[in-house]
């Protein structure tokens, strides 16, 4: 009898990487697929299975067309908190297909603060119609928010807090917490208060549960809490929550009677997009481009291509002092660039760092003079070296060593220079009231350009010609 040889089955091909979470591929592609076969009852069905999160990415990945059939199909059942998590510009354009009504429905759903931070981005019409079909408690509330400042404490608190008396047991507290149905959907801490409702204490759930219901609330609660003011900076509160590990914190009025709470999800959500604005900020775009038409991106861009415009068309006039120099040296004109380039480059990086330092309070004007001599050692090391690296490159290429050296004097000066400017125009532009994150790199490349070219081809008239 013969032995025939195994057959092996075929390598079954390697399987897609599953995402964890979020909007697969394979989500979008059935729901553009339904659309077009009209299958309603699909579109619910994959719509229904997912987080709003997930809901709102896929509203955003849909044309406009495709967006307004979707939202017409599942407005019955859309989860409000969606409206939460769309991007600005995609929400306005939902919040108008579904109307004041429903949306008004949508934020009786929600907590207080996410329902003000729905609001505030409409237009006043929009936002008063709104308002108009909402019961008048919820109305008043979300009017008081709104009469805060934009960037406050009272725009980012919920209304809704969970509160006991200094007099109440842990029983009392447990049992109230089973039978009241006006504390908020969740919370962390139970905030104990006074006769006048100002703040004295507060109890994180756990302890509350791990104590015995004849011990008295305040025995088991932490007196030493931070209150926020009502009209304190969000970026303020943010950086409270990062620096003492918050969970939650208690906002107060004027008088120290608590208003609302801040919790830490809510802070993230501000950490995350200080630090976007700045990041966008650097480089002159606005968060909404991504969903904007294009018309109104190209706008906004414009306005500050202008600013370049105008520091090259400075940097150019430096550099028509110089024609007669450049003219009689065109290798000048090769490596002049490169001297400009370098500090460019080397005082984005500072500022970068600065103006994120500046945001967390790392760099502040008492420890200015520190971190400024830090960055100035940093700029001298770093120039030395590509100084050298260019000076060798341009003697090799030129075949002249003073070309070299003066390439290499005005690297060293430049590069030095945007380590001072990367630190010292962010801190001057705070001072003054200028965001630095918008207005610092500007000032910064037209400053390294203008003196980058000023300085290399005026050491080239000195000592070349």
């Amino acid at each position: 009898m013969t032995d025939h040889p195994a057959v092996q089955p075929p390598e079954a091909e390697p399987a897609e990487e599953e995402e964890l979470y979020g909007l697969s591929e394979e989500d979008l592609r059935r729901v553009r697929e339904a659309l077009e076969t009209n299958q309603v009852a699909q579109i619910e069905a994959i719509a229904e299975r997912l987080h709003a999160a997930d809901v709102a990415d896929l509203l955003e990945r849909l044309t406009s067309e495709e967006r307004r059939i979707v939202v017409g199909i599942i407005r019955g059942t859309l989860d409000p908190e969606t409206l939460t998590y769309l991007d600005e510009t995609v929400r306005e354009e939902v919040i108008e297909i579904l109307g004041p009504r429903d949306v008004a429905q949508a934020i009786t759903e929600l907590d207080s603060d996410d329902a003000v931070e729905l609001l505030e981005d409409l237009d006043e019409d929009e936002k008063q119609r709104i308002l108009a079909s909402l019961p008048p408690t919820e109305r008043a509330i979300l009017v008081e928010g709104l009469t805060f400042p934009e960037e406050s404490a009272g725009r980012l608190m919920q209304r809704e807090v969970a509160t006991v008396p200094t007099s109440w047991t842990v029983g009392e507290t447990i049992d109230y917490m089973r039978a009241s149905g006006e504390l908020p959907d969740d919370f962390y801490d139970l905030f104990v208060v006074d006769p006048k409702h100002k703040p004295v204490g507060s109890v994180p759930l756990s302890r509350v549960l791990r104590s015995r219901r004849p011990i008295r609330i305040t025995d088991i609660m932490d007196s030493e809490i931070d209150v926020i003011p009502v009209e304190t900076d969000r970026e303020e509160v943010a950086r409270l929550f990062r620096q003492y590990g918050l969970v939650s914190a208690p906002v107060v009025d004027e008088h120290g009677r608590l208003i609302g709470v801040i919790t830490v999800d809510d802070v993230v959500d501000v950490i995350d997009e200080e630090a976007e604005e700045d990041l966008m900020a650097i480089a002159r775009v606005g968060e909404s481009d991504f969903h904007v038409p294009a018309h109104q991106t190209a706008f906004r861009r414009i306005r500050w291509l202008l600013v370049t415009l105008f520091n090259t068309i400075l940097a150019a006039s430096v550099i028509s002092r110089f024609e007669t120099t450049i003219e009689q040296l065109v290798a000048l004109a090769v490596l002049m660039p490169i001297v400009a380039a370098m500090g460019g480059n080397a005082g984005m990086q500072v500022v970068t760092v600065a103006v994120r330092a500046l945001a967390t309070r790392d760099l502040t004007h008492a420890n200015a003079y520190k971190v400024l001599g830090k960055e100035i050692s940093v700029a001298l090391m770093t120039s030395v070296v590509f100084a050298a690296v260019m000076g060798v490159i341009a003697w090799v290429w030129f075949g002249r060593w003073d070309l070299a050296l003066v390439l290499s004097g005005a690297m060293i000066f430049n590069i030095i220079w945007a380590g001072f400017a990367g630190i010292a125009i962010p801190l001057t532009l705070q001072r003054m009231g200028v965001d630095p994150a918008v207005a610092a790199g500007p000032f910064l490349t037209t400053t390294t350009d203008v003196l980058g070219f000023f300085v290399f081809l005026g050491l080239a008239t000195l000592f070349l010609l």
